[in-house]
Parts: structure tokens; sequence; C-alpha cells
């Protein structure tokens, strides 16, 4: 972990410096202004206590979403992947929630639920639970049968056969569905709050949009990229490290 820092600050600076290239490029602030434009308007947001309290509605949003995701699609897909009736049934609307828009789902949502936090938490679910559920689906289907059938001759309970057996190896894939799966909450969850919340990120990426003010939406978009990126980098990765060393072992 510590040998791949310098290279994601370099590979950052890069990003950096490409940033500077194309705002000199474009020589309009209004179209894309430069990095340090960005600090006297953020000092202003951090002070006044806005890019904290929008920034904590996100998260909010994002944990609920997520967790719910991750539980009821791995729950879906362990159940599929070691059921073919199963599977057979329920495989059709899997491919039908897998190619409907976010989009759709969300303003379904609003209009049958109402413009509230439910709606937003469930269509952010519903479009997450698909993806989780297609990963785990293939690491049911990717159990070793030796340990199955290791475990119905020594008449393992289910609980211990779920907890000893099951989950250990699906481990890799519940990390992949969660790495995968909090870049893609996130992005819907600006999305429901740009059509329909009174106030997170895409709430103040819609406010800003509609004053045109680029400054602001670039701090805000770039507030919740880097309170991601933290998260990816101090938890997500070093899990599914950790998910995928008894493989190596």
């Amino acid at each position: 972990m510590a040998r791949r820092t310098p290279v994601r600050f370099l590979s950052l600076m890069g990003l950096l410096g490409l940033w500077c290239v194309v705002a000199w490029a474009a020589a309009d602030p209004q179209v894309l202004p430069m990095p340090q434009d960005l600090l006297i308007p953020l000092r202003t947001e951090l002070a006044s206590g806005d890019l904290f309290f929008h920034l904590s509605q996100t998260v909010i949003r994002v944990v609920w979403a997520f967790v719910l995701a991750m539980v009821l699609g791995i729950a879906l897909g362990l159940v599929m992947g070691l059921s073919p009736a199963v599977d057979r049934w329920l495989d059709p609307w899997l491919v039908v929630f897998l190619n409907l828009p976010a989009l759709v789902l969300i303003v379904l949502c609003y209009l049958w639920i109402g413009l509230n936090e439910v709606a937003a938490i469930i269509a952010v679910t519903l479009n997450k639970i698909p993806n989780v559920t297609t990963v785990i689906r293939e690491g049911a289907r990717a159990l070793d049968p030796q340990l199955t059938a290791m475990a119905r001759v020594f008449r393992m309970a289910p609980t211990a056969r779920l907890r000893h057996m099951i989950l250990p190896q699906l481990a890799p894939y519940i990390a992949a569905s969660a790495r995968s799966g909090i870049a893609v909450i996130w992005k819907i969850v600006l999305v429901v709050e740009f059509l329909g919340r009174s106030n997170g990120i895409g709430f103040q990426i819609h406010l800003y949009f509609q004053l045109f003010d680029v400054v602001h939406v670039l701090i805000y978009a770039l507030s919740f990229i880097g309170f991601m990126l933290l998260i990816e980098w101090l938890l997500l990765q070093p899990l599914e490290t950790r998910a995928r060393r008894w493989r190596d072992a």
C-alpha cells in the first residue's frame, strides 16, 4: 500500500497539470477556471458550513443505498447461483432491471412514492441491486463442488455452511461488487438529488448549474470525488486485497 502512494500522488498531480493546460488553452474562467481560482470560494463554502452540510446529506444517502443494495443483492445472487430453478424464473427480471435506465427508475420512484428520502434511497437501491446480484450469482456458481460435497457428508448446519464455506469463497466477489457498487451508487445519488431533493451535492450542482457558476459546480463535485477517493484507497481496496489473500495462500 505504501509503495503505491507516491505513484497515486504523481498520477493526481499529472491530472492537475492536465487541468491547468486545458484551462490555459481555453483562456476563459467561465468555461474552465484554473485550480487556484477555486481556493477562495472553497474557503467561503467551508467557513459557512454549507459544504459540510450538503456533503453529509449525500454521504448518508450513499451509505443507506449501498448497505441495502449489498444485502439484498448478495442474498438474491446467492439464491440464484445455488438454485437453477430460481435462476430460470428470475433471470429475465434481472436482465430487465440491468437494462432499465437509472433515470427511468428515479423518475418513477418520485412519481409513485413522492419527492422524499424514501423514494430517493429506493431509486438508488433498485438501480444497484441487479449489478450486485449478477456478480454474486457468478461467485455462487463458482463455489468448489468438493467443499459442497464435504459439507453434505459431515451434515453441516446451513448457518455453519454459510459462514465457514460459502462466504469465504464469495469474499472476492463481494469485495469486487462493493468497489464497483460504491462508485456507481454515489453517481446515481447525485442524479437523484439533482432531480428531486432540496439538499446534497447533486442539489448544489443543480443550483449552480442554473446560475452558470462553473467554479462552485467544480467545488462541490470535487469535494465528493475527493471523499470517495479516500474511501476507495483507505477502505475498499484494502478489503478487496484481504478478501483475495486466501487464494494466494
